[in-house]
């Protein structure tokens, strides 16, 4: 006979879905604070991630420390399913499947540790998740500052991404390519298009490699400068033409000329 929940045992659930939702989405100072939380506990999660090549070789603490991170890792995704409105739809997020995937890395370090590199994904997908900047706060929700920090974020992520792949694939192929730190230095220095060619990755692979590290990496800095020298803009809807972003004194849309109410967060 399949086993039934008592009405106490639904209400307890809902209790603490609604608890849940609360401090995932919530707008109060106890919710806010606790979102701060998770986010220095992120930080410090993608601060492993990114020394993981080093810290391997330390046995048995790296996996300690692995297998407790991905027992919060695990805890903050069951957490969030249960502050998500629809299961499903949650499941649908693109982010969500690359956290599922991270978590799969760190429960089973020794046979999915060559995808470990893409782990530092977790920065970008923090980083645009608007998680974080109902956080962060609103002042900086949808401004100038926002898309410098998402274009940053974009970049940093690409070198520690691409620098694990060169470490994970190419180290020992070179006799210059000897450990992480050597990887991130042929990473830096062929996205920058430097190229001082005293590491250089064998084959035709490490050539196609090297350009695609080059061809990004342009593309990327591009982005970056372009977004720290255009005008600022905040991101307001405009109610008649559906502008969405104006200037942060705008009081008419620039397309249509309606009217505008842009809030002022500063006071």
């Amino acid at each position: 006979m399949a086993s039934q929940t008592s009405p106490k045992d639904d209400a307890r659930g809902w209790r603490i879905r609604a608890r849940l939702r609360a401090l995932y989405h919530g707008s109060s100072r106890q919710a806010v604070r606790f979102r701060f939380t998770v986010l220095i506990i992120d930080i410090v999660i993608i601060g492993f991630f990114i020394a993981a090549p080093i810290l391997k070789g330390e046995g048995w603490i790296f996996y300690a420390l692995d297998y407790v991170i991905a027992a919060l890792l695990a805890a903050d995704l069951l957490a969030r399913a249960l502050a998500w409105t629809d299961l499903r739809s949650w499941l649908k997020r693109p982010v969500v499947w690359a956290d599922l995937f991270i978590l799969a890395t760190l429960l089973f370090p020794a046979w999915l540790f060559n995808f470990g590199f893409l782990r530092v994904i977790r920065l970008w997908t923090l980083i645009n998740s608007d998680f974080f900047w109902r956080t962060v706060g609103r002042k900086y929700d949808d401004t100038h500052v926002e898309d410098v920090v998402k274009a940053l974020a974009a970049l940093v992520t690409f070198i520690f991404v691409a620098t694990g792949f060169v470490y994970t694939a190419f180290v020992g192929t070179h006799e210059g390519l000897t450990g992480y730190v050597d990887a991130l230095y042929f990473t830096v220095t062929s996205l920058t298009t430097t190229g001082y060619g005293d590491i250089l990755l064998p084959g035709a692979w490490g050539r196609i490699i090297s350009i695609v590290i080059m061809l990004t990496g342009v593309t990327l800095f591009v982005r970056l400068g372009q977004t720290l020298l255009r005008p600022p803009k905040i991101h307001f809807p405009c109610p008649s033409c559906g502008l969405q972003r104006h200037d942060p004194d705008a009081v008419h849309c620039k397309a249509c000329g309606e009217g505008l109410c842009i809030p002022n967060y500063e006071h």
